[in-house]
């Protein structure tokens, strides 16, 4: 017998429209790569970034944020009741938690992220900055993963992996910036004991070059993130795989962006243009048509308490395609590029 087919997610029409001004509003990046999903996964995703925004928002624009902290705690409790919540926002968010199960270990432990933040945490090692990472952004990745009808071990671990990859491009990106904002990221085992104030060591003038390494060893480790990452893309609904790649590309090509201006993030901050953007999406339909297995690792120890309570089995979801037809497009992709390398291994060999 046939798994049954989940009814497609949707929402009253006033809280698209607020989902999708937030995206608008928001993010450049992932309005463009929101295009490119299914029109389902595309409205739940947008509800997704909804809430996640004005969390965000709600924290960073505090005069108390221990206040706002709470009252954020106290919305997601309603969010979890049958209660309805107020926000439109939240409303959105509340749909899309109980169509996907969202566990609310998930919200709290992004939540969690926004409160070391505004207690101004900073974070000795690698692997402590890996905890703030997964929580500020692996939560999002992990949750969009279950959006996109997915909660195997492997696939979740991989999203996990790209959140880090992109939140530590951030932290990369934006060195100088969180630094006149008081805020710092970068390992302070990497820095000098002068550097760990490093917003009054650089208004004194202080020498970068250190600074730069840091940022180096970021994104080597980001790196490392992504080629793990991207090979989850195989597990995806067919329909899903382009944004996702997307995604995980244009926010790759800001960390390659970093590298070439010598990884100066203080007096530059790196960006990618819409031309590269459309070039990178381009780039996304070559690379899903070339997918391989999924790297089955096991998740990095700072996202592990995320994907281990979400695992699950569940029939896997196609999205605007026949999971026949869509199996036959794979085949078809992988035979081209077998006979592409048997070419390329004769031209070689002649």
């Amino acid at each position: 017998m046939l798994a049954k087919t989940p009814k497609p997610f949707a929402l009253p029409p006033e809280l698209q429209r607020t989902c999708d001004l937030a995206i608008n509003d928001g993010s450049k990046s992932f309005m463009t790569a929101s295009l490119l999903l299914p029109p389902d996964t595309r409205c739940a995703a947008r509800a997704l970034y909804a809430f996640c925004r004005n969390a965000d928002d709600l924290i960073d624009d505090a005069f108390d944020p221990q206040e706002s902290l709470e009252l954020l705690r106290n919305r997601l409790s309603v969010i979890y009741s049958t209660q309805k919540p107020v926000e439109a926002c939240d409303q959105a968010f509340a749909i899309l938690v109980k169509h996907f199960d969202i566990p609310r270990h998930l919200p709290d432990a992004l939540i969690e992220g926004f409160a070391w933040d505004a207690a101004g945490k900073r974070y000795e090692t690698l692997e402590d900055l890996k905890g703030y990472a997964a929580r500020v952004a692996s939560t999002v990745g992990v949750m969009m993963t279950l959006v996109m009808g997915q909660r195997d071990a492997a696939t979740l671990a991989r999203a996990a992996d790209l959140g880090l990859a992109m939140q530590l491009t951030n932290i990369a990106r934006d060195v100088g910036e969180d630094a006149l904002n008081a805020r710092v990221y970068l390992p302070l085992k990497w820095l000098s004991g002068d550097e760990h104030d490093l917003p009054l060591y650089l208004e004194r003038g202080g020498e970068t070059e250190n600074i730069r390494r840091a940022t180096q060893r970021l994104l080597t480790e980001a790196d490392i993130l992504y080629k793990r990452a991207l090979t989850g893309i195989a597990e995806l609904p067919f329909g899903c795989r382009i944004a996702i790649t997307s995604a995980g590309l244009i926010y790759r090509a800001i960390g390659d962006e970093v590298a070439r201006n010598r990884f100066d993030s203080i007096t530059r901050r790196a960006h990618t243009s819409t031309t590269k953007k459309l070039f990178l999406v381009g780039l996304a339909c070559l690379k899903t048509s070339l997918t391989r297995r999924c790297d089955t690792a096991p998740p990095d120890p700072a996202t592990r308490f995320l994907t281990e309570p979400c695992i699950k089995s569940m029939p896997q979801r196609v999205h605007g395609l026949d999971a026949k037809a869509a199996r036959m497009l794979e085949l078809i992709a992988l035979s081209e590029m077998r006979r592409r390398e048997n070419h390329e291994r004769s031209g070689l060999n002649a």
